[in-house]
């Protein structure tokens, strides 16, 4: 004995079409718990057990609105593409009688190539649609998730578009809002200041040992001593291939004045380490700015209350020196995601044309052929079939054909 799921459809007119009945509970059931305020697992061991339900029919009440948002490793930017790899960073929402969040991994789990890429559900409780909407997307907003592409961003996206807010849904939304859902507002320049900012407090909690990397109260920045004159930095980030400039002139403790291109900003502001995730409020020409951002692998991974912008922080030109950079790129295919070599199309010494098919993988379930970028001879595969495969790795090498 088990409960079961009915699927409808909705039309325009508001008319119901059956679709199926599944006899399980289904990844919503969540919903219908929190408008109802029930416990449809606890209703489905009673009555395992023999015991009768808790509630009749008649006797169940709807209370308020409820939304719910899968939280999945996938690309929204790569046509959704999923993915796979390490949780590095997992702080979520604070649950409560309005939040909940139902999930099976935490902070330094891997999200494996073998299985569905859900991280989590986030369902959220209002008295109303547009409360629940509201504590949606503030709930959203307080993800910070580093590791592995995600769809946070784009479902905050989603949940503030106008026409999602008047409840003109339907299922060619994405597709009839694309232009809107998938292109992100430019990075402003007083976000720029206060991400420089943030960079300064995680580079003053490096100095200060590993204690202060993992929590440190507040930061309080004095200015660097200077005799007869201000200490000044110049600071680059990168966002969207776009280089911010940035000059930096310490003032008094915890006041700056940053030029960003042709304008030069008054910036107060201080900043907290805890759990490596630096918090800043600050006042950049009398607009207050909070953000949270993680410096991770070289990127400042900036979150907003619009969602998170990765700004790379250059590296030092003794560290690339050491390290070997500048090499050739990859000349042949690459795997966009993590999964499985199932099958190599070509073999070594194969003269192949732009588009010929070369590698099929299996990620999340679903199975991607990799094509050739462009026409020449398979000098080397790098893989078997059967191998574990991490995104971005070299799978075929090619020499291009001379033009």
């Amino acid at each position: 004995i088990t409960a079961g799921t009915v699927e409808f459809i909705m039309d325009s007119q508001q008319r119901f079409y059956f679709m199926e009945m599944n006899t399980r509970l289904q990844v919503e059931h969540p919903i219908t718990e929190m408008i109802t305020g029930t416990d449809l697992v606890e209703w489905q061991i009673k009555v395992a057990q023999g015991e009768p339900l808790p509630l009749r029919q008649e006797q169940l009440r709807v209370n308020g609105h409820s939304f719910e948002a899968r939280i999945y490793a996938e690309d929204p930017d790569n046509n959704f593409m999923p993915g796979a790899g390490s949780l590095v960073y997992l702080r979520t929402p604070t649950p409560s009688a309005q939040v909940r969040i139902d999930t099976g991994v935490r902070e330094g789990d891997e999200v494996s190539v073998h299985y569905d890429p859900m991280i989590a559900k986030l369902a959220v409780w209002g008295p109303d649609r547009p409360t629940a909407l509201r504590r949606l997307y503030q709930s959203l907003s307080e993800y910070t998730l580093i590791g592995l592409a995600n769809n946070i961003s784009f479902l905050m996206r989603l949940a503030a578009h106008p026409a999602f807010r008047q409840g003109l849904v339907h299922t060619g939304f994405i597709s009839e809002h694309n232009d809107e859902l998938f292109v992100r507002p430019e990075v402003s320049k007083p976000v720029i200041c206060a991400a420089v900012l943030s960079l300064l407090a995680h580079e003053r909690a490096e100095t200060l040992g590993a204690q202060a990397r993992e929590s440190f109260p507040t930061l309080n920045f004095t200015a660097p001593f200077r005799v007869n004159s201000n200490c000044k930095r110049k600071v680059q980030l990168t966002s969207r291939d776009k280089k911010h400039d940035v000059l930096v002139t310490f003032l008094e403790p915890d006041s700056y004045l940053m030029r960003c291109g042709d304008e030069a900003f008054q910036v107060l502001g201080r900043a907290a380490i805890e759990r490596g995730v630096a918090q800043v409020e600050c006042e950049v020409q009398g607009t207050d700015i909070k953000i949270r951002t993680v410096l991770h692998d070289g990127t400042l991974h900036v979150f907003t209350a619009d969602g998170v912008e990765p700004m790379s922080v250059p590296t030092p030109a003794y560290l690339e020196n050491a390290a070997g950079a500048g090499g050739t790129g990859k000349k042949g295919a690459v795997a966009p995601m993590p999964g499985v070599v199932e099958k190599l199309f070509v073999k070594e010494g194969d003269t192949v044309s732009e588009g010929d098919p070369l590698v099929v993988m299996i990620a999340m379930k679903m199975e991607y052929v990799i094509k050739a970028a462009t026409a020449g001879v398979v000098e080397k595969l790098l893989y078997k079939a059967g191998d574990n495969v991490a995104k971005n790795a070299e799978l075929v090498k090619i020499k291009a054909a001379e033009s």
